[in-house]
């Protein structure tokens, strides 16, 4: 919230998003992007994050495919079903990518509500 309840930003907030854009090609990975490679890690299956986060398996696998293109390395590592049944784990590059983007995301969540604080403050004067 801006403001004390009444004021006229009480509903009203600031938000931001980060993203890896290429300097030609623009975005390569959206907060989509990095929240769907945080799943695959979690659940430990691109079928079940795909699931978990309401999008088509095609659509995942397919945004997997884009970004690895884009960046030039793998993020995923895939076994395939069998006796134990299949399994997708992040390469060490795709873990250390959502590790810097939670880490990055804490830093300016702490340093946006101080300046969002002062924001609206000034607003609301």
């Amino acid at each position: 919230m801006a403001g004390s309840k009444g004021s006229k930003y009480y509903n009203i907030s600031l938000d931001y998003s980060i993203q890896l854009n290429h300097r030609e090609k623009g975005a390569i990975m959206t907060s989509h992007h990095f929240a769907l490679l945080k799943t695959i890690h979690e659940m430990s299956s691109l079928k079940e994050a795909a699931e978990k986060l309401e999008i088509s398996y095609r659509k995942a696998w397919g945004n997997v495919q884009t970004m690895e293109e884009e960046l030039g390395f793998n993020l995923l590592i895939r076994q395939r079903g069998g006796a134990q049944g299949g399994k997708t784990t992040l390469t060490e590059e795709g873990l250390k990518l959502i590790t810097a983007h939670k880490e990055l995301r804490e830093e300016f969540n702490r340093s946006i509500h101080d300046m969002t604080k002062k924001f609206f403050h000034e607003l609301n004067q």
